[in-house]
Formats: structure tokens, C-alpha cells, sequence
């Protein structure tokens, strides 16, 4: 790896008109579907990850998803960053966030988003997120998987949030990365609304309202669609235009449901009324619904077109569930993502621990459940060795590992390995386990560093999946261990810490106290 962006974009393209050139050659590769879901909490399904069903799962109806896990594999153990942009670009560049440093959400240019504190100073993070191209100050620098599909022959389709750019950057459009479909992405994170009522953030004019107003949907405005609905629409056009090409193509189905505002989705709102939810709690469920609706919706294009026995379908989400806020749910608190504590935000489970479903006919056996944990940056070589892209170079260092042999049933990559997740921020919200920390999952055992306090938790995950019961305290030489492994991980990716504001020193890092 490491090398020039010249050979990069030269080799692959070369490669592709010696083998895809000629018309009449059918390319056989499967075409690949990402569809992931913003802040969707592992509980917030009718299709139980845990071992047993909860409350959430007999409030909640996502028969799309169940149906997806029938024909394909579930994965309980599947993480991702507490935050929004952290996995995005983790999953862009196949980098762990404490490596790429985009460990905060981004919006505008050269602006922290981080809250303030008292104490701490958060670093100098990367807060224009990623690019291709170098230019920009406070940037990592990568090659998207998205290019790389790009260049070997993929026809790559974008739908819905993006999120790895500030405003003004390369970073901020799907086009930079190698879309060459974009269908309202751009550099924030969230909705302004989901509502066509109020033009999906729009005035009448045409003058956006907010920095989160969602570009080019505006034939939806005014007509009663709610924005998750518009999407799948377009997508669903987006997939017939490519059906045309004669080409494998990737589509990620990127909702910005179930982002904050929870405005309700009508069609199914009265639904969850009507089953005894509060009015906020109905709205929840409603855009939890109207996101299943528009997986079954592309689920049942691919049988219409017959493209389902060569689609893989990943279903993943970014985060956990918005759990700390009473403005959208209701109290108490924390308790969203039952069994798991707290939510978005929190270096619990709560906050990393994600559903996630691969369907790959042929490949995958039907209606089973991997237990082996993996991590967002997985995806990265998963999905291009699932295309067959396998001989490529790049300018970052990969730290995920292709979770298709836990798919194929032949390798567990899971026993020994070490999973890691740093964030040196202050994402602003209140909760357990929401602050500047670092952590380390191996094997059982999950410890988590606080940098303001220098605590630190120990929990053995199979056993305690709650975290009610920190046994740190009891050994003593698991907590030596695992600081030294986290210590040495984040110096080896230039990782950062926050600093006291009182000394100007440096936190310490977790080896080092």
C-alpha cells in the first residue's frame, strides 16, 4: 500500500477496458446494496440480536428485516463508533477512527463541533473529515472503496446522507469519492425535516432554511412524501438506470431516518398510537417502519428484475439509538437500547453495538447468526473482495479485516483479535459512558479508559452484556494488559487525547496510568 494516487487511478482503469470493453462479455460480478441506517439502536427491530426478545422487539415491526435474516446471516457482535461521521469515514477509508482522526461530527469548515469544558481541551482532530485529493487542512487523506468499485468496472450509486466533509471541502459530495450517482448527499448529517410540508427544508422560494435542508428532492416538495419514501424512489429509478448498463453496480442506500428531528411518518404513525405509545415514541417507531418499508421495497425490485440471486445485501447501522435526549424520547433515559446501555454517544454498547444482516445467495447460509464480533472498518476489504478487487494500492493503511470468511463459514478472525474505538472528543449530550474515552474489546473483555478522570471499566461482555458490573477492581492484570495493548495501538496510529486546560498537559495515555 502507500503508494501514488497515479498508479492507483491508471492501473485499475487500464485493467478494466482489457476486461470489460468488449459488450457482449457478461460481467458476473455481484452487484452489492449497502443499506445503512442512521442512529438505529440494535433494539430497534422486531427481529431480536440478543438471545432473548425484548419490549422494543414486540414494539417495533420491521418485517423486511426479518425477512432479509431469513435468507441470509445476522450478526450480533457487529460494532461501529459511538458518532456518526467517525464510522462513515471509517467505513469510507477501511481505517479505525483513532487513525483517520475524524473522531467528531463535521459540518462547517474548520470548526470544532465540540462542546465546551471546563477541564479539557479537545485535540486538533480532523474536523474537514476525508478527501481524495490533499489541499485541505485538517483532512485525512484516502482512497474510497467506492473509487476502487469505481475503477474495476462497478457502476456506484449514492442515496441519501453522506457525511465525510465539512462544507467547502472535496470531502462534502459522494462525486469526489466515485459516485457517479448522487441522490441528496451532501456535508451534513442530518435533516432539516422529513417532512415534503416544509420542503424537506426549503422555503417557498427555494432558499435553504438550515445547513441540514436536503438538496435535490424538490419534486417531492409539497407533496406528501415523506422524505424516506422520496429516497427509495429515487433509488428504485436510480437502480433502473443502471439495470441498463450491463454492469455490476453498488448502491448505498444511505436514510438519514432515524436522525433527529422524529417526525412523524404517517403512514404508520397511527399504528404505534394506537398500540399505547406517546406521541414521540410513536413517531420513533414510525420512521423505524417507513425505513423497513423502503428495504422491502428494494428487496422486492431485485426479485422483479432478477437481480436477486446476484445482489448482496448488507444491512448495517451507524451508530447506536438516540437515547439521551427527553426533546424526542421519553424518560428515563439511557434505557432506549435495552439490554444494552445508554445509546448514541456512549462508549457502552449501547452506543457501538449495531444490527446488521448480510444476504449473499449461493454464499451465505440461509437464516443463520454469526456471534463473532467485527467492526465498521471491516467493511472496507469485505466489500471490495466480495467484487473480486483484491490487487489494489492506496494511500492509507487498512485496518480492517474482511469479515467474508465469517460469512463463507471457513475462518473466525474474531478469537485473539482486538477491537479499538478512540474518541478524544466532547460530543455535547449527557449520559453513561458519553465523554472523551478510548476502548478495547478482546475476546470477552471490553475495557473502557475515561481520559478526564484517568477510570477505567472492565466488563466481560458474554456475561455482562448490560455492563452493570465493572469488575476492574478484581484484575488487575486484564486491566495491565489490555492498557498496554490500547496505549500502544493509539501511539502506533497517531491517535490523540484531549489536554487539561489548568496544565496544558496532555491526558494520559492509558498505559500510563
Amino acid at each position: 500500500m502507500n503508494k501514488s494516487l497515479l498508479t492507483l487511478s491508471l492501473i485499475p482503469i487500464a485493467s478494466v477496458m482489457h476486461t470489460y470493453g468488449t459488450s457482449h462479455v457478461p460481467d458476473n460480478r455481484p452487484n452489492i446494496i449497502l443499506f445503512l441506517v442512521d442512529d438505529m439502536g440494535w433494539q430497534d427491530t422486531s427481529l431480536p440480536f440478543w438471545t432473548q426478545r425484548t419490549m422494543y422487539n414486540e414494539r417495533y415491526e420491521t418485517p423486511n428485516m426479518e425477512k432479509l435474516a431469513q435468507q441470509g446471516m445476522m450478526f450480533t457482535q457487529a460494532y461501529a463508533s459511538s458518532i456518526s461521521s467517525p464510522t462513515r469515514c471509517s467505513l469510507m477509508t477501511g481505517c479505525n477512527a483513532s487513525r483517520h482522526r475524524v473522531t467528531n461530527w463535521t459540518l462547517r469548515k474548520n470548526t470544532k463541533t465540540d462542546a465546551v469544558s471546563n477541564t479539557l481541551e479537545v485535540p486538533d482532530w480532523n474536523y474537514n473529515g476525508i478527501a481524495q485529493v490533499h489541499g485541505t487542512n485538517n483532512t485525512f487523506i484516502a482512497t474510497s472503496f467506492v473509487q476502487l468499485l469505481k475503477d474495476n468496472g462497478y457502476h456506484t450509486i449514492h442515496c441519501g446522507k453522506a457525511h465525510w466533509g465539512a462544507i467547502d471541502t472535496p470531502g462534502e459530495s459522494p462525486y469526489h469519492f466515485g459516485f457517479e450517482t448522487n441522490i441528496a448527499g451532501h456535508a451534513a448529517g442530518g435533516p432539516a425535516t422529513y417532512l415534503s410540508e416544509r420542503n424537506y427544508g426549503y422555503d417557498e422560494a427555494g432558499n435553504s432554511t438550515s445547513l441540514f435542508s436536503v438538496p435535490g428532492l424538490e419534486k417531492y416538495w409539497g407533496t406528501g412524501t415523506f422524505m424516506t419514501e422520496a429516497l427509495t424512489q429515487e433509488a428504485l429509478k436510480a437502480l433502473d438506470k443502471a439495470k441498463k448498463y450491463n454492469q455490476p453496480f453498488y448502491l448505498y442506500m444511505s436514510h438519514y431516518a432515524i436522525h433527529v428531528p422524529i417526525d412523524k411518518d404517517v403512514r404508520f404513525y397511527d399504528k404505534y398510537k394506537k398500540k399505547g405509545l406517546s406521541d414521540k415514541e410513536a413517531a420513533y417507531a414510525s420512521l423505524i417502519e417507513g425505513m423497513d418499508k423502503s428495504l422491502g421495497d428494494i428487496m422486492d425490485w431485485l426479485e422483479k428484475n432478477g437481480e436477486a440471486d446476484n445482489t448482496i445485501v448488507i444491512f448495517m447501522s451507524d451508530n447506536g439509538g438516540y437515547a439521551t435526549g427527553s426533546g424526542w424520547r421519553d424518560e428515563p433515559l439511557y434505557a432506549q437500547n435495552f439490554p444494552l446501555k445508554c445509546g448514541k454517544g456512549s462508549a457502552y454498547e449501547g452506543g457501538i453495538r449495531e444490527p446488521m444482516i448480510v444476504r449473499w445467495p449461493g454464499t451465505v447460509q440461509p437464516g443463520t447468526r454469526c456471534n463473532d464480533y467485527l467492526i465498521i472498518e471491516d467493511f472496507y476489504p469485505s466489500i471490495l473482495e466480495m467484487a473480486g478487487i483484491d490487487d489494489y494500492d492506496v494511500p492509507q493503511e487498512i485496518d480492517g479485516i474482511s469479515f467474508v470468511p465469517l460469512l463463507k463459514q471457513t475462518k473466525n478472525h474474531s478469537q485473539g483479535r482486538s477491537l479499538y474505538w478512540n474518541c478524544p472528543n466532547i460530543w455535547g449530550e449527557k449520559g453513561p459512558g458519553i465523554g472523551p474515552s478510548c476502548t478495547i474489546r478482546k475476546d470477552n473483555w471490553k475495557m473502557i479508559y475515561f481520559y478526564e478522570t484517568g477510570e477505567k471499566e472492565l466488563y466481560d461482555i458474554p456475561n455482562d452484556i448490560e455492563e452493570n458490573n465493572n469488575v476492574a477492581a478484581l484484575y488487575p492484570q486484564i486491566i495491565n494488559k489490555l492498557s498496554k495493548e490500547l496505549g500502544k495501538f493509539l501511539r502506533q496510529t497517531n491517535g490523540q487525547r484531549p489536554s487539561f486546560k489548568k496544565t496544558g498537559k496532555p491526558c494520559p495515555w492509558p498505559d500510563e496510568i
